[in-house]
């Protein structure tokens, strides 16, 4: 099966590269704009901007996958909020975009998706419950999902949840890094615990698109953790994990917070049609913990 993958570069992305290539016989395309940012020689690398169409059209014709898997995303929730115009063209134009690319190349499409375009105020939600987005991040998604079913391609929507996870050549962190951090250097944070989530492992997350691909399953899937928790919660169990100071770990909720978005106070997954139909079984939360502290230990 060859499979071309937008946002290689990210940290879903880079986790999805990783899985293809040393545990699958499947032919990768890997994409994202500017350079390479993954060392490795089975797979090929082109970078590919997805808010412009003539990239799209060009290399997905050239390529000619049997399978897309859209991971690339404007995900900062605020920074949506802020630029709407932006959101647009990364989260919706170039939805589209692969839509039409992939219609006229029959290929598959597996794009990637959010509990965002929930309220929160019924979670957890399975794949049938009604859509009511909160912020502008959760209505660009929405309509992207949109985009994609009134399609006439074969495609499949993953629903995520507060992806964790380390990279290569990345900044960005997680509350279990930021948590730990912060407790080394003796600093008190503050962790809400008015928002329940049901985190996701990175690992997690490529091993159900991966499902996804090779099944051929068509549809909506909730692919996320299985523990409902809170931040706090989240701060307490990172804390435990690595025998930190929980004294520094205060608890508050949203309303101490200024923030751009509105953010759904309960979401979370029912995962029973990805556990039946795809054999999709996540880590609990504290094993995602150790998975992370053990990528923590071969980087030092």
């Amino acid at each position: 099966m060859k499979i071309l993958l937008t946002g290689s570069n990210g940290l879903l992305g880079q986790k999805l590269v990783k899985l293809i290539t040393e545990e699958t016989n499947h032919d990768l395309v890997a994409t994202s704009r500017g350079d390479n940012r993954l060392q490795g020689s089975s797979f090929k690398y082109m970078s590919l901007d997805i808010t412009n169409k003539q990239e799209v059209d060009a290399i997905i014709d050239q390529v000619k996958p049997d399978v897309i898997i859209n991971t690339a995303a404007m995900t900062n929730v605020d920074q949506c909020e802020a630029d709407k115009e932006n959101c647009d063209l990364l989260n919706v134009e170039s939805v589209r975009y692969l839509v039409e690319a992939s219609e006229r190349n029959n290929c598959f499409l597996v794009h990637l998706s959010t509990d965002f375009i929930f309220d929160g105020e019924d979670g957890p939600y399975n794949e049938d419950a009604e859509a009511n987005p909160v912020s502008y991040y959760g209505e660009s998604k929405l309509k992207a999902e949109e985009i994609i079913k009134d399609s006439n391609i074969d495609w499949a929507i993953v629903r995520t949840v507060l992806v964790y996870g380390i990279a290569e050549d990345m900044s960005r962190s997680n509350i279990i890094l930021w948590v730990k951090k912060s407790l080394e250097k003796n600093v008190q944070i503050n962790v809400v615990d008015d928002q329940w989530r049901t985190p996701t492992l990175a690992e997690d997350l490529a091993k159900g698109c991966l499902l996804i691909a090779e099944k051929n399953a068509k549809g909506v899937f909730n692919i996320s953790g299985k523990d409902m928790l809170t931040p706090y919660d989240m701060a307490i169990k990172t804390a435990d994990f690595f025998k930190l100071d929980k004294s520094y770990i205060q608890q508050t909720d949203g309303s101490k917070f200024t923030q751009v978005a509105k953010r759904p106070p309960k979401t979370g997954f029912v995962l029973d049609k990805a556990i039946n139909e795809l054999g999709y079984n996540p880590v609990s939360f504290e094993e995602g913990i150790a998975i992370l502290a053990d990528q923590i230990k071969e980087k030092e």
